[in-house]
Parts: C-alpha cells; structure tokens; sequence
C-alpha cells in the first residue's frame, strides 16, 4: 500500500521524460504554441501535480501554475523548494506558484496562454486510474465549476486557451467548439485561438 501523495521534480522517471520525451514535437508543447522559438507566458489554471508545467518551463516557457487546494499548494510548494537548489534550477526559476481561486485570478494575469487540466470525468473502470490520481481526486475532489473557469479563460488570454481533456470524452456544456485539436491515444488538447486585434495584425504585417 502506496503512502501519501508527493510530488518531486527531481525524480528519474520525471528527468528521463524532459530527455527522451521529444521535446517541444510533443502534444502539450504543440498546443501551447511552443514553436519558431516562441516561450509564452502560460498560466496553468489547475496545476494539480505540476508535472505539465513542469515540462513547459523546461522548454523555455515561463509558466505561473494556481492551485486552490491548500493541501496541493503545500505540496507543489515544497516539490519546487526541493528542485529549486539542483541541477533542475534553471527550470524552477521559470515556475512561479500561485495559491487561490483561477477564476478569481486570471482577469488579473492577462496570460498569453491558460493550460487547463480540471479534474476528468470518472473512468468506469476505476483500476484503470493510477494510483496517484486516485489519491489526487480524493485530495481535490470534482471540479463541478470547469465549464465557468474555461469560459472566464477564454475572456482573460491574449493568444490562445487550451485544454487537456480524455480523448472521447464531450466536453463541458455551453462552451463554443475549439478552434483546433490536438489527440493523442488517450488524451487530446483542445484549443481555443483569441481573436487577433487590428493593433496586433497591424503590427505583425509590418
């Protein structure tokens, strides 16, 4: 019996991902907009374990993670303290934490890029869940509010919102289709490209 849920970036299985995961060719990467040497300033809105932040921050991307749970606030809080002193330095200097409600604050943040991850849909056949999320969803429970914190998303980025979904599953009600996806075997990234002023398209086609 596993004991209880901790988080450390530090971790072999976490530095044989950044080595071999494939870089920014990766789905997540990809979605975010990481291409042509662009590193935006993302927001990830639920950052849960921290690991995708984690590995946005390694490819160049500054990257503010919220938490609301207390419990998983401490938690990430304690993982980047420990990372912050090795080599995974450069890394951390890249994450900032944030404890509180994304709803609340990312009118205030203007993001270039809102990486969401709300708590999925329950499997029907939960021995398929690892471990580690199990432990997850019993420390934060559901996220009934998903549908209102991807629509306050989409009303605060500058370039682009994106969500980490299970690949079959529909997404939450009342919210427009994505301009784009990005599927994987198991799960998919749907984006949501803002609107693109007139001051900014008249700054790019200079």
């Amino acid at each position: 019996m596993k004991g209880e849920l901790e988080i450390d970036f530090t971790s072999g299985a976490l530095k044989h991902r950044l080595r071999f995961g494939g870089g920014r060719g990766q789905d997540l990467p990809k979605a975010i907009g990481l291409k042509n040497g662009a590193n935006p300033h993302v927001v990830d809105a639920t950052a849960g374990l921290g690991r995708d932040a984690f590995l946005l921050a390694s490819l160049g991307a500054r990257v503010t993670l919220i938490e609301r749970s207390e419990k998983m606030h401490a938690l990430l809080a304690a993982a980047l303290q420990k990372a912050a002193v090795g080599e995974m330095a450069d890394i951390i200097s890249r994450m900032e934490l944030l404890s509180g409600d994304a709803k609340s604050l990312l009118p205030r943040l203007a993001p270039e890029v809102v990486l969401l991850d709300p708590m999925h849909p329950p499997r029907g056949n939960s021995a398929l869940v690892k471990q580690e999320m199990r432990q997850l969803r019993e420390i934060v429970g559901e996220d009934p509010d998903a549908a209102e914190l991807i629509a306050v998303a989409l009303e605060s980025a500058q370039n682009r919102v994106v969500l980490k979904w299970p690949r079959k599953a529909a997404l939450p009600e009342g919210l427009p289709a994505p301009s784009h996806q990005i599927l994987g075997k198991s799960t998919r990234y749907d984006v949501w490209m803002r609107p693109t002023t007139p001051a900014v398209a008249a700054k790019n086609s200079g």
